[in-house]
Protein backbone atom coordinates (compact mmCIF):
# COMPACT_ATOMS: atom_id res chain seq x y z
CA UNK A 1 0.00 0.00 0.00
CA UNK A 2 1.10 3.55 -0.71
CA UNK A 3 -0.46 6.86 0.18
CA UNK A 4 -2.34 9.06 -2.24
CA UNK A 5 0.26 11.79 -1.82
CA UNK A 6 3.06 9.39 -2.76
CA UNK A 7 1.07 8.23 -5.78
CA UNK A 8 0.58 11.88 -6.71
CA UNK A 9 4.33 12.51 -6.53
CA UNK A 10 5.06 9.48 -8.70
CA UNK A 11 2.44 10.52 -11.25
CA UNK A 12 3.87 14.05 -11.42
CA UNK A 13 7.32 12.72 -12.28
CA UNK A 14 5.98 10.38 -14.96
CA UNK A 15 3.90 13.14 -16.51
CA UNK A 16 6.82 15.55 -16.29
CA UNK A 17 8.81 13.25 -18.58
CA UNK A 18 6.23 13.47 -21.37
CA UNK A 19 4.71 16.93 -20.80
CA UNK A 20 6.47 20.24 -20.35
CA UNK A 21 3.34 22.39 -20.07
CA UNK A 22 2.92 22.40 -16.29
CA UNK A 23 4.76 23.68 -13.22
CA UNK A 24 4.36 22.80 -9.55
CA UNK A 25 3.95 25.47 -6.87
CA UNK A 26 4.74 24.53 -3.27
CA UNK A 27 4.11 26.20 0.10
CA UNK A 28 7.15 24.73 1.87
CA UNK A 29 5.42 21.38 2.41
CA UNK A 30 6.86 19.25 -0.41
CA UNK A 31 7.51 16.42 2.03
CA UNK A 32 3.90 16.49 3.18
CA UNK A 33 2.29 16.69 -0.26
CA UNK A 34 4.45 14.12 -2.03
CA UNK A 35 6.06 16.55 -4.48
CA UNK A 36 9.71 16.05 -3.42
CA UNK A 37 10.40 13.59 -6.28
CA UNK A 38 9.20 16.15 -8.80
CA UNK A 39 11.38 18.85 -7.24
CA UNK A 40 14.39 16.58 -7.56
CA UNK A 41 13.60 15.51 -11.12
CA UNK A 42 12.54 18.93 -12.47
CA UNK A 43 13.98 21.67 -10.25
CA UNK A 44 13.37 24.36 -12.89
CA UNK A 45 9.67 23.54 -12.94
CA UNK A 46 9.25 23.54 -9.16
CA UNK A 47 8.47 26.93 -7.61
CA UNK A 48 8.95 27.37 -3.87
CA UNK A 49 6.47 29.98 -2.64
CA UNK A 50 7.11 29.62 1.09
CA UNK A 51 4.40 29.44 3.71
CA UNK A 52 2.26 31.94 1.82
CA UNK A 53 -0.68 30.08 0.32
CA UNK A 54 -2.60 33.23 -0.62
CA UNK A 55 0.35 34.53 -2.61
CA UNK A 56 0.87 31.10 -4.16
CA UNK A 57 -2.68 30.92 -5.52
CA UNK A 58 -2.39 34.45 -6.91
CA UNK A 59 0.92 33.50 -8.54
CA UNK A 60 -0.76 30.46 -10.06
CA UNK A 61 -3.45 32.65 -11.58
CA UNK A 62 -0.75 34.73 -13.23
CA UNK A 63 1.14 31.67 -14.48
CA UNK A 64 -2.01 30.34 -16.13
CA UNK A 65 -2.24 33.40 -18.37
CA UNK A 66 1.17 32.51 -19.87
CA UNK A 67 -0.04 29.19 -21.20
CA UNK A 68 1.54 27.08 -18.48
CA UNK A 69 -0.64 24.95 -16.22
CA UNK A 70 0.13 25.69 -12.57
CA UNK A 71 -0.41 22.89 -10.05
CA UNK A 72 -0.84 24.38 -6.59
CA UNK A 73 0.15 21.97 -3.81
CA UNK A 74 -0.40 22.44 -0.08
CA UNK A 75 -2.45 21.15 2.84
CA UNK A 76 -6.18 21.21 2.28
CA UNK A 77 -7.06 23.38 5.27
CA UNK A 78 -4.91 26.17 3.83
CA UNK A 79 -6.06 25.70 0.24
CA UNK A 80 -9.72 25.73 1.20
CA UNK A 81 -9.70 28.40 3.91
CA UNK A 82 -6.56 30.51 4.04
CA UNK A 83 -6.36 31.05 0.27
CA UNK A 84 -10.03 30.73 -0.60
CA UNK A 85 -10.49 34.40 -1.51
CA UNK A 86 -7.70 34.14 -4.08
CA UNK A 87 -9.06 30.81 -5.35
CA UNK A 88 -12.49 32.36 -5.81
CA UNK A 89 -11.62 35.78 -7.19
CA UNK A 90 -8.31 35.21 -8.97
CA UNK A 91 -8.90 31.68 -10.29
CA UNK A 92 -12.59 30.74 -10.41
CA UNK A 93 -14.07 34.08 -11.47
CA UNK A 94 -11.86 34.43 -14.59
CA UNK A 95 -12.00 30.61 -15.03
CA UNK A 96 -8.20 30.31 -15.18
CA UNK A 97 -6.60 26.94 -15.81
CA UNK A 98 -5.28 26.32 -12.28
CA UNK A 99 -5.23 22.94 -10.56
CA UNK A 100 -5.24 22.91 -6.75
CA UNK A 101 -4.18 19.50 -5.42
CA UNK A 102 -4.24 19.24 -1.65
CA UNK A 103 -3.20 16.65 0.90
CA UNK A 104 -4.11 16.20 4.59
CA UNK A 105 -7.86 15.73 4.31
CA UNK A 106 -10.42 14.50 6.82
CA UNK A 107 -9.49 12.06 9.57
CA UNK A 108 -6.96 10.46 7.23
CA UNK A 109 -4.60 13.16 8.56
CA UNK A 110 -4.54 11.27 11.86
CA UNK A 111 -1.87 12.47 14.31
CA UNK A 112 -1.62 15.99 12.86
CA UNK A 113 -4.88 16.72 14.65
CA UNK A 114 -7.92 18.93 14.11
CA UNK A 115 -5.97 21.99 12.94
CA UNK A 116 -4.95 20.01 9.84
CA UNK A 117 -7.96 17.72 9.40
CA UNK A 118 -9.79 19.37 6.51
CA UNK A 119 -13.38 18.25 6.82
CA UNK A 120 -14.93 21.26 5.08
CA UNK A 121 -12.98 21.45 1.81
CA UNK A 122 -15.40 19.57 -0.45
CA UNK A 123 -18.27 21.79 0.67
CA UNK A 124 -16.22 24.96 0.19
CA UNK A 125 -14.89 24.25 -3.29
CA UNK A 126 -18.16 22.67 -4.43
CA UNK A 127 -19.93 25.95 -3.72
CA UNK A 128 -17.62 28.05 -5.91
CA UNK A 129 -18.70 28.47 -9.55
CA UNK A 130 -16.36 27.03 -12.23
CA UNK A 131 -14.48 24.75 -9.82
CA UNK A 132 -14.63 21.01 -10.45
CA UNK A 133 -14.03 18.85 -7.38
CA UNK A 134 -12.33 15.44 -7.52
CA UNK A 135 -11.42 12.88 -4.85
CA UNK A 136 -9.98 9.58 -6.15
CA UNK A 137 -10.56 6.33 -4.29
CA UNK A 138 -7.10 4.80 -4.46
CA UNK A 139 -3.56 5.48 -5.75
CA UNK A 140 -4.29 3.83 -9.10
CA UNK A 141 -7.29 6.04 -9.77
CA UNK A 142 -5.33 9.12 -8.71
CA UNK A 143 -2.64 8.33 -11.29
CA UNK A 144 -5.36 8.06 -13.95
CA UNK A 145 -7.13 11.20 -12.78
CA UNK A 146 -4.11 13.51 -12.88
CA UNK A 147 -3.53 13.51 -16.68
CA UNK A 148 -7.27 13.88 -17.22
CA UNK A 149 -7.33 16.91 -14.93
CA UNK A 150 -4.33 18.47 -16.66
CA UNK A 151 -5.93 17.95 -20.06
CA UNK A 152 -9.18 19.62 -18.98
CA UNK A 153 -9.53 23.38 -19.09
CA UNK A 154 -10.42 25.45 -16.05
CA UNK A 155 -10.11 25.28 -12.25
CA UNK A 156 -9.97 21.91 -10.51
CA UNK A 157 -9.64 21.03 -6.83
CA UNK A 158 -8.45 17.49 -6.07
CA UNK A 159 -7.88 15.69 -2.76
CA UNK A 160 -4.97 13.35 -2.16
CA UNK A 161 -4.22 11.89 1.30
CA UNK A 162 -1.62 11.17 3.95
CA UNK A 163 -2.16 7.54 4.93
CA UNK A 164 -1.40 4.37 2.94
CA UNK A 165 -4.47 2.97 1.18
CA UNK A 166 -5.38 -0.45 -0.19
CA UNK A 167 -5.41 -0.75 -3.97
CA UNK A 168 -8.93 -1.18 -5.34
CA UNK A 169 -8.52 -0.83 -9.09
CA UNK A 170 -6.42 -2.43 -11.81
CA UNK A 171 -4.11 -0.39 -14.00
CA UNK A 172 -6.60 -0.47 -16.87
CA UNK A 173 -9.13 1.61 -14.94
CA UNK A 174 -10.54 4.57 -16.86
CA UNK A 175 -11.25 8.00 -15.44
CA UNK A 176 -13.43 10.84 -16.69
CA UNK A 177 -14.31 13.99 -14.77
CA UNK A 178 -17.99 13.94 -13.88
CA UNK A 179 -18.43 10.18 -14.34
CA UNK A 180 -19.03 7.85 -11.39
CA UNK A 181 -18.09 4.17 -11.36
CA UNK A 182 -20.20 1.25 -10.18
CA UNK A 183 -17.58 -0.98 -8.55
CA UNK A 184 -20.03 -3.55 -7.18
CA UNK A 185 -23.66 -4.10 -8.11
CA UNK A 186 -26.62 -4.93 -5.94
CA UNK A 187 -30.38 -4.50 -5.62
CA UNK A 188 -31.13 -3.78 -1.95
CA UNK A 189 -29.25 -0.53 -1.30
CA UNK A 190 -26.63 1.71 -2.89
CA UNK A 191 -23.57 2.93 -1.02
CA UNK A 192 -22.18 6.02 -2.73
CA UNK A 193 -18.67 6.62 -1.41
CA UNK A 194 -15.69 8.84 -2.08
CA UNK A 195 -11.96 8.72 -1.34
CA UNK A 196 -10.83 6.46 1.51
CA UNK A 197 -14.43 5.47 2.15
CA UNK A 198 -14.75 3.46 -1.07
CA UNK A 199 -12.58 0.64 0.29
CA UNK A 200 -14.56 0.64 3.53
CA UNK A 201 -17.83 0.58 1.60
CA UNK A 202 -16.65 -2.48 -0.30
CA UNK A 203 -15.80 -4.24 2.96
CA UNK A 204 -19.25 -3.41 4.33
CA UNK A 205 -20.95 -4.60 1.14
CA UNK A 206 -19.06 -7.89 1.27
CA UNK A 207 -20.08 -8.53 4.87
CA UNK A 208 -23.70 -7.57 4.15
CA UNK A 209 -23.86 -9.99 1.24
CA UNK A 210 -23.02 -12.80 3.64
CA UNK A 211 -26.28 -11.86 5.39
CA UNK A 212 -28.23 -11.89 2.12
CA UNK A 213 -28.17 -8.12 1.50
CA UNK A 214 -26.81 -7.11 -1.88
CA UNK A 215 -25.46 -3.56 -2.08
CA UNK A 216 -24.43 -1.57 -5.08
CA UNK A 217 -21.22 0.40 -4.38
CA UNK A 218 -20.58 3.56 -6.38
CA UNK A 219 -17.25 5.37 -6.45
CA UNK A 220 -18.27 9.03 -6.81
CA UNK A 221 -14.76 10.33 -7.41
CA UNK A 222 -16.07 13.54 -8.96
CA UNK A 223 -18.13 15.52 -6.46
CA UNK A 224 -18.72 18.34 -8.93
CA UNK A 225 -20.05 17.97 -11.57
CA UNK A 226 -21.77 15.07 -9.90
CA UNK A 227 -23.02 12.12 -11.93
CA UNK A 228 -26.78 12.66 -11.63
CA UNK A 229 -27.56 9.78 -13.99
CA UNK A 230 -25.87 7.19 -11.78
CA UNK A 231 -27.54 8.58 -8.66
CA UNK A 232 -30.96 8.45 -10.31
CA UNK A 233 -30.40 4.94 -11.65
CA UNK A 234 -29.21 3.74 -8.25
CA UNK A 235 -32.20 5.25 -6.48
CA UNK A 236 -34.63 3.69 -8.92
CA UNK A 237 -33.03 0.24 -8.89
CA UNK A 238 -32.19 -0.14 -5.20
CA UNK A 239 -34.63 2.26 -3.50
CA UNK A 240 -32.23 3.30 -0.73
CA UNK A 241 -29.00 5.32 -0.60
CA UNK A 242 -26.14 5.56 1.90
CA UNK A 243 -23.36 8.09 1.34
CA UNK A 244 -19.91 7.69 2.89
CA UNK A 245 -17.22 10.38 3.07
CA UNK A 246 -14.22 11.41 5.16
CA UNK A 247 -15.72 14.90 5.49
CA UNK A 248 -18.40 16.74 7.40
CA UNK A 249 -21.83 15.31 6.58
CA UNK A 250 -22.88 18.91 5.86
CA UNK A 251 -22.15 20.18 2.37
CA UNK A 252 -19.95 17.41 0.98
CA UNK A 253 -20.85 14.22 -0.87
CA UNK A 254 -23.91 13.56 1.28
CA UNK A 255 -25.23 17.05 0.67
CA UNK A 256 -24.60 16.82 -3.07
CA UNK A 257 -26.36 13.45 -3.37
CA UNK A 258 -29.29 14.64 -1.23
CA UNK A 259 -29.74 17.64 -3.53
CA UNK A 260 -30.01 15.35 -6.55
CA UNK A 261 -32.37 12.89 -4.85
CA UNK A 262 -34.58 15.67 -3.54
CA UNK A 263 -35.07 17.07 -7.03
CA UNK A 264 -35.38 14.00 -9.22
CA UNK A 265 -35.86 10.76 -7.24
CA UNK A 266 -36.51 10.94 -3.47
CA UNK A 267 -35.72 7.71 -1.61
CA UNK A 268 -34.66 6.92 1.97
CA UNK A 269 -31.09 8.11 2.54
CA UNK A 270 -28.50 7.96 5.30
CA UNK A 271 -25.24 9.96 5.48
CA UNK A 272 -22.05 8.47 6.92
CA UNK A 273 -19.37 11.03 7.66
CA UNK A 274 -18.04 13.36 10.34
CA UNK A 275 -21.08 14.53 12.27
CA UNK A 276 -20.47 18.28 12.27
CA UNK A 277 -17.77 18.27 14.94
CA UNK A 278 -14.03 18.51 15.33
CA UNK A 279 -12.07 15.33 15.95
CA UNK A 280 -8.70 14.83 17.65
CA UNK A 281 -5.19 13.58 17.04
CA UNK A 282 -4.73 9.84 16.67
CA UNK A 283 -4.25 6.85 14.41
CA UNK A 284 -6.42 7.29 11.27
CA UNK A 285 -8.10 3.88 11.56
CA UNK A 286 -8.79 4.38 15.27
CA UNK A 287 -10.26 7.80 14.55
CA UNK A 288 -12.42 6.32 11.78
CA UNK A 289 -13.85 3.84 14.27
CA UNK A 290 -14.39 6.42 17.00
CA UNK A 291 -16.08 8.97 14.74
CA UNK A 292 -18.17 6.56 12.70
CA UNK A 293 -16.30 6.32 9.40
CA UNK A 294 -15.57 2.59 9.47
CA UNK A 295 -17.18 -0.30 7.61
CA UNK A 296 -19.24 -1.26 10.67
CA UNK A 297 -20.91 2.16 10.67
CA UNK A 298 -21.62 1.87 6.95
CA UNK A 299 -23.24 -1.54 7.51
CA UNK A 300 -25.44 -0.13 10.27
CA UNK A 301 -26.50 2.76 8.03
CA UNK A 302 -27.44 0.33 5.27
CA UNK A 303 -29.60 -1.71 7.65
CA UNK A 304 -31.36 1.42 8.90
CA UNK A 305 -32.09 2.77 5.45
CA UNK A 306 -33.36 -0.59 4.18
CA UNK A 307 -35.70 -0.74 7.16
CA UNK A 308 -37.02 2.70 6.26
CA UNK A 309 -37.46 1.60 2.64
CA UNK A 310 -39.54 -1.41 3.68
CA UNK A 311 -41.72 0.64 6.00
Amino acid sequence: MISMRDAFGQALVELGKIRNDFVVLDADVAGGTGTLPFREAFPNRFIQCGIAEQNMVSMAAGFSTSGLIPIVTCYSVFASMRAIEQARNSVAYPKFNVKIIASHVGLDVGPDGPSHQAMEDLAIFRSIPNFRVVSPADPTELKKALPSILSSDGPVYMRTGRSPLPTIFDEDIGFRIGKAMIVRDGVDCTIIAVGVMVARALVAAGELEADGIKCRVVNMSTIKPIDMAVIKDSAEKTGAIVTAEDHNIIGGLGGAVAEVLGEICPVPMQRVGIKDRFAESGDPEALATKYGLDSRTIKAAVLRVIKRKKS
